[in-house]
């Protein structure tokens, strides 16, 4: 009789236990998160401003490559000319190269700085973000979503599982607004 009134405790006891763990899995809270780099991609990539961003980036890319193949072709010279024992020749395209890498790594870190600002300045757009912010809003209403957060902003996300990401989602409701 003992052993029965334990099983039934137990019994009740397990029941109580999964009806409690119930309620608490109906109380998660569901987050989502949104690539709003993809989303800025995706809205404005067939605007005039970033054609003019890609076109920079474009130009600037092959002019790193030209003067990239510039620095190689004097590396070969330099190459040659200590291989002959022809050291003054030799030091002279050293000292071209230095000077060619030098520029090269300024020409490159004042482009860079020249795309990040045109970059920022074009996702600084409020238009954009206004759209973006009701668009959110109504997925994450939609969708039960507690909170939405957004990819660029990594180090405050730890971990996530791929289908929270609503991106898509964006990305599909901004082309049809």
């Amino acid at each position: 009789m003992i052993d029965r009134i334990k099983k039934i405790l137990i019994a009740v006891s397990l029941c109580a236990l999964f009806s409690t763990a119930g309620l608490s899995a109906q109380q998660i809270t569901k987050f989502g998160v949104v690539d709003t780099a993809k989303v800025y991609n995706a809205y404005f990539r067939n605007s005039s401003a970033v054609r003019n961003y890609e076109r920079k980036k474009a130009e600037y890319q092959e002019e790193i490559n030209k003067r990239t193949e510039e620095l190689r072709a004097l590396q070969q010279r330099k190459l040659s000319y200590e291989d002959s024992g022809d050291e003054s020749n030799a030091v002279r395209i050293e000292s071209q190269i230095t000077q060619k890498t030098e520029y090269l790594r300024e020409y490159t870190n004042a482009k860079n700085i020249e795309l990040a600002t045109m970059q920022k300045s074009l996702q600084d757009s409020d238009s954009f973000y206004r759209r973006l912010y009701g668009v959110l809003a109504k997925i994450a209403e939609a969708g039960g979503y507690s909170m939405i957060l957004s990819l660029q902003q990594n180090n405050a996300i730890l971990w996530y599982s791929p289908s929270v990401d609503v991106t898509e989602q964006v990305i599909a409701e901004l082309g049809n607004n």
